[in-house]
C-alpha cells in the first residue's frame, strides 16, 4: 500500500483529484487531494497567498497522511512539491511531476528558462485590476486545459476555478541536492498537453533528470480525463523505481 498526497495547480483545487482518489483507493491505497491557500474552498486572500504558504499546507496534508507520502503535483503543482522536497525530504517516498513545471533551484514560473508553455495558452492570463490575482480567460479554457474532457467536466472546472496568485509565479525556489535531490522523482508526460508542450515537458526533463519517465496521450488534465490510467501509473510508479508504464 502506497500513500499519495495530491496536488493541484493554478486555479484549480483539491476537486480536480475527485476521479482519481477513487481509482487509488480501489487499488488498495491512501489517498488525499489538499487545496492550496486561496484554491478550492480555502479562501484565503490571494493577496496572503505564497508559496511558503502552499508548502506548509503541503506539510498539513502529510501530517494527516501521517506515514511517508508519494507527493504528487500537476502543473504549476511541480513547482510546490518541488519546494516541499526541500522542506520535508525525510517524509517523502517519491516525487511524480504530472505534464507539470519543473524547476531548478533559484528560478521561478514566470522565469523559467525552458519555454514549455505556447503564446495561445500564455495569452489567457487575464491579472486583475488588484495587481494580485490573475484569471484565465474562459473562452480558451477548454482548449488550453481540457481538450480532451467531457462536457461535465468542462462545467465542473468553470464553477470551480479561482483566480491564481501572480506573486506565487514569481517567487524562486530553492531545490539542494542534499534535501530536494534526496528524493526519487518521476515526471508523467502528456502528449497533447496545450498548456505545457510536450516538448516543453522534455525540455524541463532535460536540464532536471529524473528517475522515472512514464508517457501518457491525451491534455492536459488527465485526472479528469484519464483517471483510470494516471491512478494505475502512479500506482507503478510507487512500486518500482523501475517502472515505466
Amino acid at each position: 500500500m502506497a500513500n499519495f498526497l495530491l496536488i493541484h495547480g493554478a486555479f484549480h483545487g483539491a476537486w480536480c483529484w475527485h476521479k482519481v482518489i477513487p481509482e487509488l483507493r480501489a487499488r488498495g491505497h491512501r489517498a488525499l487531494a489538499i487545496d492550496l491557500p486561496g484554491h478550492g474552498v480555502d479562501r484565503t486572500p490571494t493577496a496572503d497567498v505564497t508559496l511558503d504558504g502552499y508548502v506548509a499546507r503541503v506539510g498539513e496534508g502529510l501530517d494527516a497522511l501521517g506515514e511517508s507520502a508519494v507527493l504528487v503535483g500537476h502543473s504549476m503543482g511541480g513547482v510546490v512539491i518541488s519546494q516541499a522536497a526541500e522542506r520535508f525530504p525525510e517524509r517523502l517516498a517519491a516525487l511524480v511531476y504530472v505534464t507539470a513545471i519543473a524547476l531548478e533551484g533559484g528560478e521561478s514560473m514566470m522565469d523559467n528558462p525552458v519555454k514549455a508553455s505556447p503564446r495561445e495558452f500564455m495569452a489567457g492570463f487575464q491579472p486583475r485590476e488588484d495587481g494580485v490575482s490573475i484569471d484565465f480567460d474562459q473562452s480558451l479554457m477548454k482548449d488550453a486545459f481540457y481538450a480532451d474532457c467531457s462536457d461535465a467536466d468542462i462545467a465542473l472546472a468553470e464553477t470551480c476555478l479561482v483566480p491564481q496568485s501572480g506573486a506565487v509565479m514569481r517567487e524562486p525556489i530553492t531545490c539542494t541536492a542534499e534535501r530536494w535531490g534526496s528524493v526519487r522523482r518521476a515526471y508523467i508526460t502528456c502528449a497533447d498537453d496545450r498548456a505545457l508542450t510536450l516538448d516543453g515537458q522534455r525540455g524541463m526533463l532535460e536540464r532536471i533528470g529524473f528517475d522515472q519517465i512514464v508517457a501518457m496521450a491525451g491534455s492536459h488534465s488527465p485526472f479528469l480525463a484519464q483517471p483510470a490510467a494516471l491512478a494505475a501509473h502512479l500506482e507503478g510508479i510507487a512500486a518500482s523505481p523501475e517502472y515505466a508504464g
